[in-house]
């Protein structure tokens, strides 16, 4: 009777086996005929965005930044702006002391005016020659004289409008203006000091064209693309973070210029050179050294 029992449970068993494997057959067979990828570990998995850690600094767009020097040697009689003020373009910054440049100039249009009244003079001289040697009263090398002296008089009228020219050129540089419009951020200078052709007087930004000009290791390189998403921290502002993109990229890989606010960061890496613009308002003034996070594009596989 005990046998019985145990063969009946062991045929039992073995059914539900059976049934189980076929169940399981069933369920991947329908899912094939179904067109259901077979799942795998890659597909259960996201793979995070690479981020890229950079160091960088807040910088003006070209143009938008113009150191302005002396295009003259002398004494500064006055210097118009301070620090922080906003200026137009074309407005006086500085002048230049002008006395012996302006009596070199009086007396260069004083020359002009005597030269035209010299070509007067021989222009009338020749015409009344002309007319004698036509009634045959003056011989022909009298004529000959009076249109030399008519060229000598042209010809000194034409220097005299060169240096009345040059003199004012030199004059119109003692003045010195802004050439664009924008906040002086430094003064070099002081009334009653004086200068020599190309010494600094002060720098002009425009404050509301900036961007970041950041520097990444060459190991990543792979993740600096146009437009990629960059977050933008400063020490100065703690807690806070800017939107950014990139929007140039340099094609060859030079020596970090940017001295790396963490010190135990090497100085002498090879760098990346990337320009980040500002996607929304900041507070970040010119010259603030910030942290970049770049999210790369994720590669699709």
């Amino acid at each position: 009777m005990r046998t019985r029992t145990l063969v009946l449970t062991a045929v039992i068993g073995t059914g539900l086996t059976a049934a189980t494997i076929f169940q399981a057959t069933a369920i991947c067979t329908s899912g094939a005929l179904a067109g259901a990828p077979p799942a795998s570990a890659s597909s259960l998995s996201t793979v995070a965005p690479h981020r890229v850690a950079a160091q960088g600094r807040v910088v003006a767009y070209p143009g938008a930044e113009v150191k302005v020097a002396a295009e003259r040697g002398g004494r500064l009689l006055r210097v118009t702006v301070e620090e922080g003020q906003t200026v137009k373009r074309g407005a006086v910054l500085a002048e230049i002391e002008s006395d012996e440049l302006r009596a070199a100039l009086d007396e260069a249009r004083a020359r002009l005016t005597e030269s035209e009244a010299e070509i007067r003079l021989a222009d009338l001289n020749r015409t009344r020659r002309e007319q004698l040697v036509k009634q045959q009263v003056v011989a022909v090398h009298d004529l000959d004289q009076a249109t030399r002296d008519l060229d000598i008089a042209q010809a000194r009228r034409e220097t005299a409008k060169a240096e009345t020219a040059r003199l004012e050129a030199q004059l119109r540089k003692t003045r010195i203006l802004a050439p664009i419009s924008g906040t002086v951020i430094t003064r070099s200078i002081d009334a009653g000091e004086t200068v020599e052709t190309g010494d600094a007087i002060v720098t002009i930004a425009d404050l509301g064209r900036l961007r970041v000009e950041g520097e990444a290791d060459e190991a990543d390189a792979a993740g600096l693309a146009m437009s990629a998403v960059v977050e933008i921290t400063a020490d100065g502002y703690p807690g806070q973070t800017w939107k950014g993109r990139i929007e140039d990229v340099a094609d060859s890989v030079t020596v970090r210029r940017i001295k790396p606010q963490d010190p135990s960061r090497p100085t002498d890496t090879r760098v990346i050179s990337v320009m980040v613009a500002f996607a929304e308002p900041n507070p970040l003034k010119l010259g603030t050294t910030v942290e970049l996070g770049i999210t790369a594009p994720t590669a699709h596989p």
